[in-house]
């Protein structure tokens, strides 16, 4: 039986972190929910064994990535840049290539700066996309839903963290499972 070629699955599929830095958490709606999401989706992605990447915008000035994110993030592949676009962070989408990864899961912030801009550059690359809805943000609401919605009509999907993780597995009843099911609880 065949499915839908727009469910997400684990063959070459990485997660990418998007600046979830301290100094600019302060002023983004709902920034604790973008954590807490992130967090399920990043130790998602290493019960499944799969590869994670995260990046700092201009660490000097917006400090490092948040320290519960930076705990679990503690054996990802670290970029960091100056540009908005994760194009700009030297070597990244390279190594995606090298890698044989063709899908790359998003989460961080701003939504209508960094992630936006990230996610029509891989899209311009010939990545799928697909964005965690419930784990970017940015500091108006508004702002937030344009680019979303921005993103969809290029052609990134659009999705919640739950629904990522579930795709992913496939099946349930596995050791897998039952700890991601844990997780998104």
């Amino acid at each position: 039986m065949k499915r839908h070629n727009k469910i997400l699955g684990k063959e070459n599929t990485a997660l990418l972190v998007i600046d979830i830095q301290e100094k600019i958490l302060p002023v983004i709606n709902q920034a604790e929910a973008v954590i807490q999401n992130s967090l399920k989706l990043v130790k998602g992605f290493k019960v499944l064994n799969l590869p994670i990447y995260y990046t700092e915008q201009y660490p000097k000035g917006l400090g490092p990535t948040e320290p519960k994110l930076k705990e679990e993030l503690i054996n990802a592949n670290y970029y960091d840049k100056m540009t908005f676009s994760c194009s700009g962070a030297v070597g990244l989408f390279n190594q995606f290539k090298e890698n044989n990864i063709n899908t790359i899961v998003v989460c961080g912030v701003e939504t209508h700066v960094c992630v936006i801009q990230t996610v029509l550059d891989l899209l311009a690359n010939d990545f799928n996309v697909f964005v965690a809805a419930d784990a970017v943000s940015s500091r108006l609401e508004y702002n937030k839903i344009i680019a979303l919605s921005r993103m969809e009509k290029q052609g990134a999907e659009i999705s919640v963290t739950e629904s990522i993780l579930f795709e992913m597995l496939n099946v349930c009843g596995t050791d897998q499972f039952k700890i991601i099911s844990k997780l998104v609880k």
